[in-house]
């Protein structure tokens, strides 16, 4: 019996890993906490193109994850807004690749990243924007790089509240900023941002995912609000 226990038991726990680890799914006590999916492996009914009804069919779902399989698929926004919240997901860029995660973006303007903050995607190795990926984009950069090479999936984990952000890449900290305050007006005025005067002002918005032109496939989209 011993032995057979024995035998049995590394199944067992390969088997409780693989179920904990299962894509686009919650844990109990995920669940418990108040997150939601924002993308369940089977449909984006809870996205749309930016300032638009419906979605591009360029995005597309295979093997539980979804993918601007070229360009022209437009930026991507949630049907719902967000004010403070915790986000997680999980990103698989191209060689070469760029993309974008934005947040309390508005559609005043005729491109989100106007409105809404970038939280940069992209192939650290081979992309040409000197921006690195978790970065916030312009603005705000940590001093390690711990993201993983193309063709494997990253996670990014962000806290956005009145009080303080922090984004988190593969489990390590990137950086820690407040939105609006004195560093943070100082920095945009330094930047490419300067000349638009809705950047980073709303504090409820969409989460938009950006078309940059290149493919880039994303899962295990889940959310806390945190209002």
């Amino acid at each position: 019996m011993r032995f057979l226990l024995m035998l049995i038991a590394p199944f067992f726990a390969l088997s409780l890993v693989l179920h904990a680890v299962e894509p686009n799914t919650l844990t109990d006590a995920e669940k418990a906490a108040g997150w939601t999916l924002l993308f369940d492996g089977k449909d984006l009914a809870q996205w749309r193109n930016f300032k638009k009804e419906g979605l591009s069919d360029k995005w597309s779902i295979a093997d539980g994850a979804f993918t601007l399989t070229e360009k022209g698929g437009g930026d991507i926004v949630t049907k719902e807004t967000y004010g403070a919240f915790e986000l997680k997901l999980d990103y698989k860029i191209s060689k070469g690749g760029n993309s974008g995660l934005m947040y309390h973006v508005t559609e005043e303007e005729s491109t989100p990243w106007r409105t809404g903050p970038e939280i940069q995607i992209q192939d650290n190795v081979d992309g040409k924007d000197p921006q690195k990926a978790g970065w916030l984009y312009q603005l705000y950069a940590p001093t390690v790089d711990a993201t993983k090479p193309v063709g494997e999936w990253n996670t990014i984990h962000i806290v956005i509240t009145p009080e303080k952000c922090v984004h988190t890449m593969n489990g390590t900290k990137y950086v820690e900023y407040v939105k609006g305050s004195a560093d943070w007006d100082a920095k945009v005025a330094a930047s490419k941002f300067s000349k638009f005067p809705q950047f980073g002002k709303p504090t409820k918005g969409f989460i938009c995912l950006q078309d940059h032109g290149n493919i880039v496939s994303f899962r295990n989209v889940k959310i806390k609000v945190l209002d």
